[in-house]
């Protein structure tokens, strides 16, 4: 069994307003509406999205008549990014859960077909973590998370096989989830995607303007 999170619990100070309840693409979609259903279409069968900040808006611009996606409220929000994540691992646990899918409402031009190749690379290996990666690495094997080379990126979603649960949750949170990478950076999979959608993250007005230009000039 996976489950997916959206972590969307931000306050999107640099984008000035909830970049959840953008409007994306030509078919009436918003931001987080578009990451909840990438994913389900990549094989997660069913998400979570974690919101904080801006709740109400969140859960305005939700894909309508989608039961097999849900908002939760993360009232501690501030506490950074690895709260939200572990406060959307808490809403999702299960005796049969195996992995969680984590991505961020930032990335909404991930393709489907990446969220299942991430998803079958981690059933191949059941690696503890395996994320998508873009250019070369510096570094021998699948793992490549160690001696990588700057024109490697590496971009979402991630999967949290549950043997990593127990590190994410005992994680500062200050210092994130890089602790947990670095412990298990040996077994890291990265997955090589040709997807850029999985690398750009749209924080600001002019990252939006930009999306919304490449939108145009696809029609």
């Amino acid at each position: 069994m996976i489950r997916g999170i959206v972590l969307a619990a931000g306050a999107s100070t640099r984008m000035g307003q909830a970049k959840a309840a953008l409007p994306f693409g030509h078919t009436g979609e918003t931001v987080v509406s578009q990451v909840v259903r990438t994913l389900l279409r990549g094989g997660v069968p069913d998400v979570t999205v974690v919101a904080g900040a801006h709740i109400d808006a969140v859960r305005i611009a939700m894909p309508s008549h989608e039961p097999r996606a849900r908002v939760i409220e993360h009232a501690g929000w501030e506490q950074g990014q690895l709260s939200s994540l572990l406060k959307g691992l808490d809403a999702i646990d299960h005796p049969l859960l195996e992995a969680a899918v984590v991505t961020l409402v930032d990335v909404p031009l991930v393709l489907p077909s990446t969220v299942s190749a991430v998803i079958a690379e981690w059933r191949r290996t059941r690696a503890p973590i395996v994320r998508p990666k873009s250019g070369a690495s510096g570094a021998s094997g699948a793992s490549g998370a160690s001696g990588a080379v700057n024109s490697e990126r590496h971009g979402h979603p991630v999967i949290f096989d549950r043997s990593v649960f127990a590190d994410l949750r005992a994680a500062d949170l200050n210092t994130g989830a890089k602790a947990v990478f670095a412990k298990h950076r040996d077994r890291v999979v990265n997955v090589e995607v040709d997807d850029p959608g999985a690398f750009e993250d749209i924080d600001t007005p002019e990252d939006y303007e930009k999306l919304r230009r490449s939108q145009i000039s696809d029609v």
